[in-house]
């Protein structure tokens, strides 16, 4: 590395970026058009071919891709190399329909391989650290890719996966790993079976916590730096696009997360009009692969809401903020919007609640109806759980509009999960 911890890529400006950009660009649109026939029957359709990029700006003339897509091409339409050159499969878990399945040859593996180091790097990791990695191994991109990116950055990797959560407490105890990568709902369950086999979490050797795979809040980061005194930065990926390591949180200004604008081209757009939005506004993300083989990706719409803005621990990659939600997870309730990310800024903010709510949805006559369910922390007095009620309720009135129930139930009542944690269940139909 030229200074020892970013690569050379990393010191570009913004115009070298920008120019690196078009040239991938250029190359992604015609190997893309050149090799996947839905490719060539959406530019067809949209008037336009790989030549008509002349600017990063004629970018917006180009169809988007969706993961409906992906799987009306399952499970090896989109696959722009012959099989044969097909290095690794991994698919996503098509619990609401056919999967998304991705592919990589050997280029594409290195690539990623390089990203989650990059991203590591960035989180404060260094060669010889030891990273327990609690993402689910398989056709999940979490584990693999943390594992082979880790290990390009020079550490040694505890292969935990997710599950057997009181056997991970026990093994962060005795392996004294430096970091962990992980998503924030199961460390708040790793949390949970720290302190009730009655071990201080901020006693391990852990530093840092790098967590992906779903959206958490500025509350959420507070509450896991204070129960287990170590940095908390946001990694984020996904697996149409690559995996974990499409951008990173500078765990020096942690501030939003830097993509890596070599390998990926960003847009907002709004997911009404699909119009493209300039930097600083929020919306929808959609991203464009420049250096894929495999499986490019032209324009994807990933659901996930943000904005882009300038660059700051790396100059020259634009940062995106925080996801504070997903298109498909808004609740339109009673005419207002609403987001989970919402409701948990003000569970984690009341004393005698624990990080751990669900959203229920329910019908009652014509209009619909929302009670928060949130688990009570240990100790809890009923009449600290009384006021919490009172609190949840009175603040969502306040700062969203809506009026909503409020049940406090007990410690590990609501359902864990080893992944990404189930927030909202609509009993509406």
């Amino acid at each position: 590395m030229p200074d020892g911890l970013k690569d050379s890529a990393e010191l570009l400006t913004r115009a070298e970026i920008r120019e690196l950009q078009l040239r991938r660009l250029r190359w992604t649109l015609r190997h893309a058009y050149e090799n996947v026939p839905l490719y060539r029957r959406k530019f067809d359709a949209a008037g336009v071919t790989p030549d008509d990029c002349r600017a990063l700006e004629d970018l917006a003339r180009f169809p988007f891709t969706t993961k409906a897509d992906l799987r009306e091409s399952y499970p090896f339409g989109m696959f722009a190399v012959p099989r044969g050159e097909i290095r690794r499969i991994h698919a996503s878990s098509g619990t609401t329909g056919r999967p998304t399945v991705v592919g990589y040859t050997e280029g594409d593996l290195s690539n990623w391989a390089d990203l989650i180091a990059r991203s590591l790097r960035a989180a404060g990791a260094r060669r010889g650290d030891r990273v327990h990695v609690a993402y689910g191994y398989g056709l999940f991109t979490g584990g693999l890719g943390a594992h082979y990116g880790a290990e390009r950055a020079g550490c040694t990797v505890i292969p935990a996966s997710g599950g057997m959560t009181a056997r991970q407490v026990q093994l962060i105890q005795d392996f004294e790993p430096d970091i962990i990568m992980v998503t924030p709902s199961y460390l708040l369950t790793l949390l949970d079976e720290f302190e009730r086999q009655g071990v201080d979490p901020r006693s391990t050797a852990l530093r840092v916590g790098v967590f992906g795979a779903e959206p958490w809040t500025e509350e959420m980061r507070r509450e896991i730096e204070d129960r287990m005194d170590i940095h908390a930065v946001d990694i984020y990926g996904l697996s149409e696009v690559m995996g974990p390591g499409v951008a990173q949180e500078c765990v020096d200004t942690k501030d939003g997360l830097h993509i890596w604008e070599d390998h990926f081209l960003p847009e907002v757009v709004d997911p009404v009009t699909d119009d493209v939005l300039a930097d600083g506004e929020s919306g929808e993300l959609a991203l464009t692969s420049l250096t894929k083989e495999a499986l490019p990706v032209i324009r994807y719409r990933t659901r996930d809401l943000t904005r882009l803005l300038p660059g700051t621990a790396r100059p020259g990659m634009r940062r995106m903020e925080k996801v504070t939600g997903r298109c498909d997870d808004m609740v339109i309730l009673r005419g207002v919007n609403l987001f989970p990310s919402q409701i948990e800024e003000i569970v984690l903010r009341t004393p005698a609640l624990a990080p751990h709510f669900q959203l229920r949805l329910t019908r009652r006559g014509r209009l619909d109806h929302l009670t928060i369910r949130a688990e009570a922390r240990p100790g809890a007095s009923a009449g600290e759980r009384n006021a919490a009620e009172d609190a949840v309720a009175k603040a969502v009135k306040d700062t969203i509009g809506v009026s909503a129930g409020v049940e406090i139930v007990d410690v590990e009542t609501l359902e864990r999960s080893v992944g990404k944690i189930r927030r909202i269940v609509d009993e509406r139909h």
